[in-house]
């Protein structure tokens, strides 16, 4: 992800000519040879419904509970503060971190953010915007059919229905490593990028503070609980504590622009959930490590 940073810097347009087609195609390639390898299972629908009403939950005690409302005062920072950057960082560093037997858990929670995300993220944020045209349900399927581990999911059911599964899986296996390595540069370019706007990041510091540390902190520690609460093993439970300890998701970025609200704030937390995830991160490896 260092290399990334600085190649970002240095040659934004290279980066971004790298991103498109490894994103497009490589990371879904590589979702698929996972899950031929692993099979899918009802591993991924219990994650995914995991993910969906936990997200779906703590929006409305948010909203509820005064002391909570405050510290999260608009939409933008709660969906900041719950939905994660699991496509394109989650997944490559559970991969990288955890056996590939997890691979279903992983993806899951993945769908469930994603579904959440773009179902009730537009909805929320159109309540205060102007702009009344855009439909959700096109965000939603726009963002199901650009999502990585939508596309493999749909390229593993092609498969299966022309029994071509195991020839795929023993041949996607190798290159789908690759691409997760590659993904996680590419995440790293995005930051290298953003440093080069002049936009005056952290200028709202005070506002995005409970935000940052709900999403780095305080949503992995809840599902940590929920996990332990539910007698998932060590694996399962550490897939979705990473998953929860990702960075805010790009797509809070790309719907305060679709609806013109908040959208520096919307940056800065991106910005800045994702440097400090670099830490806290391998924080939470070793600290599942040490329960284990």
């Amino acid at each position: 992800m260092i290399f990334g940073f600085f190649l970002g810097k240095k040659k934004p347009k290279i980066s971004k000519y790298i991103a498109r087609p490894l994103i497009r195609f490589g990371i879904p390639l590589s979702v698929m040879g996972l899950l031929l390898k692993e099979g899918i299972d009802i591993n991924l629908i219990k994650s995914a419904f995991l993910a969906f009403s936990l997200i779906g939950v703590l929006i409305v005690l948010i909203n509820i509970c005064p002391i909570f409302k405050c510290r999260f005062s608009n939409y933008t920072l709660q969906l900041a503060g719950l939905i994660g950057n699991t496509s394109f960082l989650g997944i490559p560093i559970a991969i990288a971190l955890l056996p590939s037997t997890t691979i279903n858990f992983t993806i899951g929670f993945d769908l469930g953010t994603t579904l959440f995300a773009w179902i009730f993220g537009p909805f929320f944020l159109q309540e205060k915007s102007q702009n009344k045209n855009i439909p959700n349900i096109q965000g939603l399927l726009n963002a199901l059919i650009n999502s990585p581990a939508s596309r493999g999911i749909i390229g593993v059911l092609m498969a299966y229905l022309f029994q071509i599964d195991k020839i795929l899986g023993n041949y996607l296996w190798i290159p789908a490593r690759v691409v997760i390595a590659l993904a996680i540069i590419i995440v790293g370019t995005r930051l290298g990028i953003i440093t080069n706007q002049k936009v005056g990041f952290f200028d709202n510091n005070d506002e995005i503070k409970f935000t940052i540390l709900l999403k780095i902190v305080i949503l992995p520690i809840i599902v940590f609980l929920i996990t332990k609460f539910l007698n998932f093993d060590f694996y399962q439970s550490s897939a979705l504590i990473l998953q929860a300890g990702t960075p805010t998701a790009i797509s809070t970025i790309l719907m305060a622009e679709a609806y013109d609200v908040k959208q520096k704030i919307a940056s800065e937390i991106l910005f800045t959930t994702t440097l400090i995830s670099l830490l806290t991160i391998p924080l939470l490896k070793i600290f599942m490590n040490a329960l284990n």
